[in-house]
């Protein structure tokens, strides 16, 4: 069987009203009920973005065909829906994979991994306290952490949801902690250690792309008791770790997401803790507003799609040719 030629989500646009034949990575679907019966809510993806597909005709049925993470293969036509491009889709099937090129459906970062990683070893070269500093090497010199750290997604579908991200987002973070430590009275060996560690968990929190999804262990534990229990299962390894400042850097982890209605195991109670989490949200929420603007580019309008998360949307502005 020849492979699919591929229509890329950045190519929809040039396809309007049109008809399609291609494939798209499943990143979410939901079986909704209406008035009229039920339909199939479809987010597609690919490397170059993302696109809402539905299903109006015989729902059931098709969704019976493939899961969340699995690549179909469709025919439907492309539309615009409230200056929003849409995809209602006739038929879905799974494909096998000697029908795709897998990369065409791996997010990745666009930061130079090797880069990223000299970064990250020299933010730990700058950490002075020599017990905060051995804890940093013992986890990330592990090869076999690091390769998949490095690889890991941030999120499985709000920031920095792609290969890399994970890294790229630490780095993200530690440099606005480094910078705040500028201006503030803070320790700066323990933010920076909290930065790089805050989110290390998520290397056993989720599966790898193309098909991100949640592992037995992440749904049920989660990346902030992950990362705690790591941190202080390798600080006992540590002749003579400082009892205070072991229990400040795990209050860093577990106060992290802010809010104990965002996830967290605690409330920020010092003040290393509370600027790591507005500096871990501060770059969340920007690159994954920026996703969300950036997916609604090849869209017409001023506006980009809902996000849901947020429950708003994001004024893109006119472009050229309208402001003429």
């Amino acid at each position: 069987m020849e492979k699919t030629v591929k229509i890329f989500r950045q190519d929809l646009p040039e396809y309007l009203n049109k008809e399609i034949e291609t494939c798209f990575l499943v990143a979410d679907k939901e079986l909704r009920e209406s008035k009229n019966g039920n339909y199939l809510r479809l987010r597609l993806s690919d490397k170059t973005g993302n696109v809402m597909g539905n299903v109006w005709n015989n729902a059931v049925s098709i969704s019976d065909k493939f899961e969340s993470g699995d690549i179909v293969k469709l025919k439907g036509t492309v539309i615009s829906y409230r200056d929003q491009l849409q995809i209602t889709v006739q038929t879905a099937r799974k494909v096998q994979d000697f029908e795709i090129d897998l990369t065409d459906y791996i997010l990745a970062t666009e930061k130079d991994i090797h880069k990223l990683n000299e970064r990250l070893f020299t933010l730990i070269d700058s950490v002075t306290n020599e017990h905060l500093n051995e804890l940093l090497r013992s986890i990330f010199e592990d090869k076999e952490f690091l390769v998949n750290f490095s690889q890991a997604p941030a999120a499985k579908s709000w920031h920095h949801n792609y290969l890399g991200g994970l890294l790229e987002h630490t780095i993200s973070v530690a440099n606005l902690c480094e910078f705040s430590a500028h201006y503030y009275k803070v320790d700066r060996d323990l933010i920076i250690a909290g930065a790089l560690l805050h989110d290390m968990g998520k290397v056993e929190e989720y599966t790898a792309p193309p098909s991100i999804n949640f592992t037995d262990q992440g749904r049920l534990i989660g990346h902030i008791i992950i990362a705690d229990q790591i941190i202080a299962s390798k600080a006992q390894l540590i002749n003579n770790f400082p009892a205070e400042l072991l229990m400040k850097l795990r209050h860093l982890i577990l106060s992290h997401h802010g809010e104990y209605e965002k996830g967290s195991a605690r409330l920020p109670q010092i003040l290393e803790a509370i600027i790591l989490h507005h500096c871990d949200n501060l770059d969340a929420q920007a690159t994954g507003v920026g996703q969300v603007i950036e997916a609604s580019s090849g869209h017409s309008g001023n506006w980009s799609e809902f996000d849901k998360l947020n429950n708003k949307y994001y004024y893109k502005g006119k472009n050229e040719e309208e402001i003429k």
